[in-house]
């Protein structure tokens, strides 16, 4: 394989849709997250965008995380909002989200914390922990 070749093939690979990869979050449509929060479910929001490398580095910690806690995926539902598609619509204005690579908390409809472009892992496993606590 080429330099060229294999370099092309990576750079695709690092900004698939979260949707097309295992073992993720589920994709946001509109009313899925709500109808979760309505319920009083423990909902974690992703607002990403496949071409933002903040996110990606964001969807990296995500991951380890789930990894090491399996307690996080079983108590906590977990969506991706992609931000080209809903950044400007019902939830990101009703939540005030400012941008994309923004992790949001709720319980319910109550916002438990959120992360504007963070990338330490302490940060969102913190958040993390936070929502697992209100479970």
């Amino acid at each position: 394989m080429h330099r060229r070749d294999f370099l092309a093939m990576s750079a695709s690979l690092t900004f698939l849709p979260r949707a097309a990869r295992a073992g993720e979050a589920t994709p946001y449509t509109p009313g899925a997250a709500e109808a979760a929060m309505d319920a009083g479910k423990i909902v974690f929001l992703d607002f990403w965008a496949s071409w933002c490398s903040t996110c990606a580095a964001q969807h990296r910690v995500l991951a380890a995380l789930k990894a090491e806690n399996p307690a996080y995926e079983q108590n906590i539902v977990f969506f991706v909002v992609d931000w080209d598609e809903y950044g400007k619509g019902d939830l990101s204005k009703s939540l005030n989200i400012p941008r994309r690579s923004t992790l949001v908390a709720m319980k319910g409809l109550q916002e438990l914390g959120r992360i504007v472009a963070g990338t330490s892992t302490e940060d969102i496993r913190a958040l993390l922990d936070l929502a697992l606590a209100a479970a």
